[in-house]
């Protein structure tokens, strides 16, 4: 989620739930959840991957949470992802440091998730480069059906299936001839918008919109519900994928 749709990100600040108990036995999820994100993208995505049928110990992560982001957390952890947020370069600011770590993380078997902005931050410029090749904005391709950083709606075509799922400027995805990378997704003018990857032993999914969102979001932005949970569950097997 971009800068645009605030007013309904701080309404869901006081929906927000506390980090669940630690459950031991459950491979680790990690969601990040600060400043390089807004007020209920980090939830969202904590319920889907709370949703899955992968028995994840979900975990809320950051400079103020119980676990703070580093490299002996991600050792911990069976995938780590990075939500919605503002903007590129601000979030990019906020985990900069991280980069080598989150890289380490996933080139040693690890998975990493990322939705819209953490889609982006999987990119390269800037961001923490994670993809064969980088990420731009949906908005700026020739030929895009959204032509605005408003809270809206974008048409996909998911595994040969029309769907259409919430969408606030998110990223679409460049690859380099020849990648090993597996399109799960295109905008209605071919551009990617949803993949998965291997990097080094581990792999990596983005999407551009928001298949996370839940009634609220739609609420909040007077949009008809369009549910497409079904779908970020599907990138959340593709990216646990052996």
């Amino acid at each position: 989620m971009g800068s645009t749709g605030v007013r309904g990100a701080l309404r869901r600040l006081f929906r927000q739930e506390k980090p669940p108990p630690p459950r031991s036995g459950r491979p680790l999820a990690l969601v990040y959840r600060g400043p390089a994100s807004l007020p209920g993208c980090s939830e969202a995505v904590a319920g889907l991957l709370e949703g899955s049928r992968w028995g994840f110990d979900v975990r809320y992560t950051g400079p103020r949470e119980e676990i703070p982001l580093s490299a002996e957390a991600l050792a911990g952890a069976a995938v780590y992802a990075q939500p919605g947020g503002g903007d590129l370069d601000r979030g990019y600011r906020h985990l900069k440091r991280h980069r080598g770590p989150l890289r380490d993380f996933v080139a040693r078997g690890g998975r990493y998730l990322g939705f819209c902005l953490g889609g982006y931050l999987a990119g390269a410029t800037p961001g923490f480069a994670l993809l064969p090749g980088d990420t731009d904005q949906y908005i700026a391709t020739p030929g895009a059906t959204v032509e605005g950083e408003e809270d809206t709606l974008v048409d996909v075509r998911w595994r040969g299936r029309d769907r259409s799922v919430f969408f606030q400027d998110g990223p679409c995805f460049l690859l380099e001839p020849g990648s090993r990378a597996s399109v799960l997704a295109t905008y209605p003018n071919g551009a990617v918008a949803a993949l998965v990857t291997p990097y080094g032993a581990g792999r990596v999914a983005v999407v551009g919109p928001h298949p996370e969102a839940t009634d609220d979001w739609f609420t909040d932005a007077g949009l008809p519900m369009r549910h497409a949970q079904d779908l970020g569950l599907d990138l959340v097997d593709a990216v646990m994928a052996e």
